[in-house]
């Protein structure tokens, strides 16, 4: 079975298209119009060896925001409806990963139940252009649109961009993790026997 999903979102204020395919190869062909936030998609997707195309226009004009948590919402939906029921997979996936003097707790739960445990005091209000402010807003659209529950805690950090980067790194391998498949488990992993 193929796990893979294409979403389009267009709205008065964004026009997303997403492709995913969950068992990649760390393929990437994102383009947001906003180069950190593109960065940190490319190298998630590198660790999280799934391949993954983004195509997003959105109104820069008036500020990052509304393409930053749209990219999420479709990114969370494209998760969602490409693990199809869900059978077989391992469910929970963590990492502890570091970046220099950073260091990122995640915890990922494909729970069906959207929650997020967000404890990072990035240490700067801008990395260039990119309000780090947005990065909350961009794990609440993802949960939220792929159901799961996300833990991110910040253990360590002086630098913004190698704290944002290392969450990016844990998520994809915990995402990774989690939406493995396991031979011996032959339904859904719920004692509910639905996700």
């Amino acid at each position: 079975m193929v796990r893979s999903s294409t979403i389009k979102r267009k709205t008065k204020e964004t026009d997303i298209q997403i492709e995913l395919k969950i068992d990649g190869q760390g393929k990437s062909d994102v383009s947001t119009d906003i180069p950190f936030l593109d960065h940190m998609l490319d190298l998630m997707t590198k660790h999280g060896l799934f391949d993954l195309k983004i195509q997003a226009k959105g109104d820069l004009e008036v500020d990052a925001h509304h393409t930053v948590e749209d990219v999420g919402i479709c990114l969370g939906q494209a998760f969602r409806i490409g693990l199809k029921d869900k059978k077989g997979i391992k469910r929970f996936g963590y990492s502890l990963i570091p970046m220099d003097e950073a260091l990122a707790m995640i915890s990922v739960d494909i729970s069906g139940r959207p929650h997020l445990f967000f404890e990072a005091d990035i240490p700067a209000e801008r990395i260039g252009n990119f309000d780090t402010s947005l990065v909350i807003e961009f794990f609440h659209a993802l949960v939220n649109h792929f159901a799961i529950t996300l833990h991110i805690k910040l253990l360590a950090g002086r630098n913004a961009h190698h704290c944002i980067e290392a969450i990016f790194k844990g998520l994809a391998k915990a995402i990774d993790m989690a939406t493995q498949v396991d031979s011996r488990v032959e339904d859904v992993p719920s004692t509910k026997g639905q996700i």
